[in-house]
């Protein structure tokens, strides 16, 4: 994370910073607010702001948004007065930080304002072939495009490919391209002069050449104008851009991440995509799988999101109970991680036990999760009467154990992750009957709905 501190760097200003240091966040200082708003324009870029809330906060929040500069600001102070802390909130602070600092309230600020804490956890072994490829081309310097579902984490993918390039010491530079004005786009991407257009009142450094030397990411890129896409063409080729009412290009280094949660190939044939632009963007795709489809995650992310939020909240971290998860698991998630992460946020306040039980666990329209259908006892139960219907009365225990997994397993379409859940036992003990089967010569169902002798 890029800290840009504002203010005096002297007593308890100091020791705050060294312990933002100490969070890994790389820091850099002005002394007042004009040469902060002078500072990122120029492209000394920040994920966040520090102010010493002496400082007109409301002044350089206004300065910065008449230049489109739009980065979060945390406030601080020794001995604050309520009075003056609560108007640095109403200015447009996101948090204050009383002075002298605490690491770990420093720690939780940082995370929490910027979001930047958060690592990739995998666990399923469809994502963990995601993040096998991801390995081999992480080092290279093709343009990769991510491609899933809103809310599969494709950003979380985009810095995790960052982090392991060669060009991970340098910056990491988002730009959502939904998220910004259609005719404000081309200047928050390239730049421009002073003069070029109405309120261009001193040059302005766009993102291309903030991320000099390292990656620039090209968020829901299918959001781009056509037009604008022949630009961005060009400084992907050229590796050189115009700024808007500049007279040269200026050459920048940098390595293209894109995401997309449509489907590029049929905004090509419907026009509006650039098959051109397209091709150079998709030398390698890595498509992020939903939630649904990666159960084996489930847990271990609803694990990590109450040690987040238990932590931020300021609450004892509770664990989740059998049914709670057995809920989470069979819970098909159409907004995936981050509707996943919002769910259990609110779980970890509205849980009043000492486990995190279903019903506070609420969908976003106040619902609680409703029961999982694939119990091991409702499937047992199923599996019982349609060995019965079969005439399996007299069979061992051993061969209505082997039809039931065959079974689930061939409704699983060969999935082991999925069947493992539904039987209520591990992939690894699963794992251990098939070989017994398929070395007894039984067919066992392999993934996809085939039928293999190897388990």
């Amino acid at each position: 994370m890029r800290l840009l501190v504002v203010g005096k760097l002297n007593g308890q200003l100091s020791v705050a910073v060294k312990m933002a240091m100490n969070t890994g966040a790389k820091v850099s200082h002005v002394e007042t607010t004009e040469a902060a708003t002078h500072a990122l324009r120029a492209g000394q870029g920040a994920d966040l702001l520090m102010v010493d809330y002496t400082l007109d906060i409301a002044g350089m929040i206004a300065a910065n948004e008449s230049e489109r500069i739009r980065v979060p600001v945390v406030a601080c102070g020794v001995d604050a007065d309520p009075v003056k802390a609560a108007a640095a909130i109403k200015a447009g602070a996101k948090e204050f930080i009383p002075l002298p600092p605490d690491a770990e309230l420093i720690a939780a600020v940082l995370a929490a304002v910027t979001d930047d804490n958060r690592p990739m956890i995998v666990r399923d072994p469809a994502m963990g072939d995601v993040i096998r490829l991801a390995d081999q081309v992480a080092a290279s310097e093709a343009s990769i495009l991510i491609t899933g579902e809103s809310g599969s984490g494709k950003e979380v993918m985009a810095r995790y490919v960052h982090a392991k390039s060669r060009r991970a010491k340098a910056p990491f530079i988002s730009v959502n391209c939904a998220a910004i004005p259609e005719n404000l786009l081309e200047s928050e991407l390239f730049g421009h002069e002073k003069g070029a257009f109405t309120g261009a009142l001193a040059r302005r450094i766009g993102k291309f050449e903030e991320a000099n030397g390292g990656t620039l990411l090209l968020d829901e890129i299918s959001e781009m104008d056509t037009r604008l896409q022949a630009k961005l063409l060009r400084a992907i080729q050229e590796r050189e851009i115009d700024r808007v009412g500049g007279s040269k290009p200026v050459k920048v280094d940098i390595r293209i991440l894109a995401t997309s949660n449509r489907d590029l190939t049929a905004a090509v044939k419907d026009g509006s995509f650039r098959e051109d632009l397209l091709y150079r963007l998709n030398v390698v795709n890595l498509r992020l799988p939903p939630l649904r489809e990666r159960p084996g995650d489930v847990i271990t992310l609803c694990e990590h999101f109450v040690k987040k939020y238990s932590a931020a909240n300021g609450v004892a971290e509770k664990p989740i109970s059998a049914e709670a998860k057995r809920r989470l698991i069979a819970h098909r998630w159409p907004g995936n991680v981050r509707e996943l992460e919002n769910a259990m946020h609110r779980a970890v306040l509205l849980s009043p036990g000492s486990e995190i039980e279903e019903f506070a666990i609420r969908l976003p329209d106040g619902q609680p999760l409703a029961p999982a259908p694939d119990t091991l006892v409702a499937r047992g139960a199923q599996m019982a009467a349609d060995a019965i219907s079969r005439t399996f009365v007299g069979s061992t225990v051993a061969e209505v154990e082997q039809t039931l997994i065959i079974d689930t397993l061939d409704h699983c379409m060969g999935n082991r992750t999925h069947a493992a859940n539904i039987l209520g036992i591990s992939i690894r003990t699963l794992r251990n009957k098939l070989k017994e089967y398929s070395e007894a010569g039984v067919a066992v169902p392999a993934p996809q709905g085939g039928v293999t002798n190897a388990a």
